[in-house]
């Protein structure tokens, strides 16, 4: 494999279909891998850790679903969804095991190429982030009464509890407690979480708020903690932890 080049792992059991965006996207000058099964990709994730995923819904072996939710603890890249199915509880599934991203199928081979170079650019620009800054131990530690975030750990600590996040969720919740006290609108999360603008229609964020309100014990229907400003975006009330 040419380390060079970025690597993208198709998990598609159409092989016509699979076939066809591996030649497209080595034509992108992207190291392109295949699999056909949903066990069979679980496996080859954990072991080869590909900069992207583009995950079919419907697999032999585990569903796409299934494989989001077995690497997604360890798996830290991005996750494409695509499934021929076009509701909305597919999405909201896909999304809720952790996926980054969701396409439909007919794929069009222009969207296709946007995501994954919107998604690449984000984890270089993080991976530059990361290696460039010299943060002290105090700017990578928010402290709120009974809850600790830990940058630099990937921890959260809930009245002395270890709280279960996915990344994708951590970076929800570390975003919004930098900003404690101020509005951070959907557009600015979908920026800097996902790399392109809000449409007005992305719900992924929405769906991850929901998520880490259940795990820290904010009620859904009069949530204290990560508020909703309506028709704006969300507010991390620091007064509510001190």
């Amino acid at each position: 494999m040419d380390k060079g080049k970025p690597h993208l792992l198709i998990v598609e059991d159409d092989i016509e279909l699979a076939q066809w965006m591996r030649e497209y996207l080595i034509a992108k000058d992207y190291h392109v891998s295949l699999c056909e099964r949903g066990d069979e990709a679980v496996t080859f994730i954990q072991h080869h850790h590909p900069d992207i995923v583009i995950l079919d819904g419907m697999l032999p072996g585990l569903d796409g679903i299934d494989v989001c939710k077995a690497v997604r603890p360890e798996f830290s890249n991005a996750i494409i969804m695509v499934t021929a199915r076009d509701e909305e509880i597919d999405e909201v599934l896909g999304l809720e095991m952790g996926a980054d991203d969701y396409l439909t199928k007919p794929v069009r081979a222009r969207a296709l190429l946007a995501r994954i170079r919107k998604h690449l650019d984000r984890q270089a620009a993080l991976n530059v982030s990361d290696a460039e800054s010299t943060p002290s131990l105090q700017s990578q530690r928010l402290v709120f009464n009974n809850l600790i975030i830990d940058k630099q750990a990937m921890t959260v600590l809930l009245n002395d509890v270890q709280v279960k996040l996915s990344s994708n969720e951590f970076d929800v919740l570390w975003l919004l407690a930098q900003e404690a006290g101020q509005l951070v609108t959907r557009d600015q999360l979908v920026n800097q979480l996902r790399g392109f603008d809000y449409d007005g229609f992305d719900r992924s964020i929405d769906l991850r708020i929901s998520r880490l309100r259940k795990k820290l014990g904010d009620e859904s229907a009069q949530p204290f903690r990560i508020k909703t400003i309506w028709g704006k975006g969300y507010l991390f009330a620091k007064d509510a932890w001190q």
